[in-house]
């Protein structure tokens, strides 16, 4: 990429699928990043039972005294997150996994997976450019994973369990299936100009074969969330409500 181009390049990256074939949704992708990382372990706490006893076995008039020993603590470990800026090699910076990012804003926040360090379009195995909550799965086999603008990502327990929403914000981003959000027939009403923008996904890698289904929206959506989906994304679409 030569100086005069600006910093970030763009492509398609979405499909949308339809019986007749498939129709291509823009999505920004952004190139130089840089940085660094730190990560840590999940948090745990731990404390020793007090102990009671008598000095001598035992105190006059058959009273029992005992004193209690001191309470320790492990030390608090931090839980295993990424900066939302940076590059980062996965297996050294980063290790592979689930994460989430929140907060974030008007698209501000561009993540990628990396097959190297290239910076070519070639190199890319996955991006997008995310409002509101994004989930990533960093693979194994992934070599580089790109952060600009996100707020902190952080490791979650793919099995973790959660109290699922019924009521969805239509910027929100994305939702695992089963604990951001129920399973049931949604509906979003009063989009325009095709700029709401759906998709349900059976993992986070977020490749096209990631996608089961998807649609660019304009007026009302209607769309069933299956007990077996593992995600759904919704950017620019008004707020969707369960109907059943």
């Amino acid at each position: 990429m030569s100086k005069s181009q600006t910093q970030r390049s763009w492509f398609a990256r979405h499909k949308v699928l339809t019986a007749a074939g498939a129709v291509v949704v823009v999505v920004a992708i952004g190139a130089a990043m840089g940085g660094g990382g730190d990560e840590g372990t999940p948090e745990a706490k731990s404390s020793a039972p007090a102990a009671s006893g008598s000095k001598d076995g035992g105190a006059k008039d058959g009273g029992a005294t005992g004193s209690k020993a001191p309470e320790s603590k492990a030390p608090e470990k931090k839980a295993v997150t990424i900066d939302g800026d940076g590059d980062f090699e996965v297996g050294s910076d980063v290790k592979p996994g689930l994460y989430r990012s929140t907060g974030n804003e008007d698209a501000g926040c561009y993540w990628e997976r990396a097959k190297d360090a290239k910076g070519e379009l070639d190199s890319i195995l996955a991006n997008d450019n995310v409002t509101g909550t994004a989930y990533v799965e960093i693979k194994k086999s992934d070599k580089f994973f790109k952060s600009t603008g996100c707020g902190t990502w952080e490791a979650v327990d793919a099995k973790a369990t959660g109290t699922p929403r019924s009521e969805l914000k239509g910027d929100g981003g994305m939702f695992k299936v089963g604990v951001d959000v129920a399973p049931g027939t949604y509906k979003s009403t009063g989009n325009k100009d095709a700029e709401c923008y759906w998709e349900r996904s059976k993992d986070a890698g977020h490749g096209v074969d990631s996608i089961l289904a998807n649609d660019n929206v304009t007026g009302t959506a209607i769309v069933k969330i299956t007990a077996k989906d593992g995600y759904f994304k919704s950017t620019g679409c008004g707020d969707w409500t369960k109907t059943s």
